[in-house]
């Protein structure tokens, strides 16, 4: 039995065993389940590309990444914050956005992971950006992430009118150990 037998075995435990033993000489194999239509086979594939660095498997992870199945995408997000290269920052920026908050929630995850690149991008989207939540979304990342080009758009953040962008942006500040001050004129 090779290890791709197992990942795309039908039997989870088999199957969990056998991701992180994946190589980059399963990429094929791996390509070819992504764009089959077994559910199970193309979830397993995407949890075995978390376990392969380098470019190939960032890239298959980025098209799943897009994919219109909710879990696919979970798992590639996820599996992108693994991989913490800077040729997913694009893609997880935009799933800052998802409908769905667990699948923003896991971008902005995957964006702490990618860090100093990441930082323009999300400082942008927390000046810029329509909706409070992934405003907060941006202050979250930035926070966690805790560089401190970002200070001067966190404090901005401090009077959004989205009480969950105060809040990550006073976290952020905090962490960076920049708090409130508190003066008499």
């Amino acid at each position: 039995m090779t290890v791709l037998d197992d990942l795309f075995s039908g039997d989870d435990e088999r199957a969990a065993a056998a991701a992180p033993l994946v190589a980059a000489a399963d990429l094929p194999a791996l390509a070819a389940a992504l764009s089959g239509a077994d559910p199970d086979a193309r979830w397993w594939a995407v949890a075995g590309l978390a376990h392969i660095p380098g470019g190939p498997a960032a890239q298959l992870l980025l098209g799943v990444a897009e994919d219109a199945d909710p879990n696919l995408r979970a798992a590639a997000l996820h599996a992108l914050g693994q991989h913490g290269g800077s040729e997913a920052i694009p893609a997880l920026l935009r799933a800052l956005d998802d409908s769905s908050d667990y699948l923003a929630r896991l971008a902005t995850d995957a964006l702490v992971h990618a860090q100093p690149q990441a930082v323009p991008e999300l400082i942008s989207i927390l000046k810029t950006h329509p909706h409070p939540r992934v405003r907060a979304n941006a202050a979250r990342a930035l926070a966690f992430i805790g560089d401190t080009s970002a200070i001067p758009a966190l404090f901005g953040a401090l009077s959004d009118d989205s009480i969950l962008v105060q809040h990550w942006a006073d976290e952020g500040l905090e962490r960076m150990g920049v708090g409130q001050i508190y003066f008499k004129p």
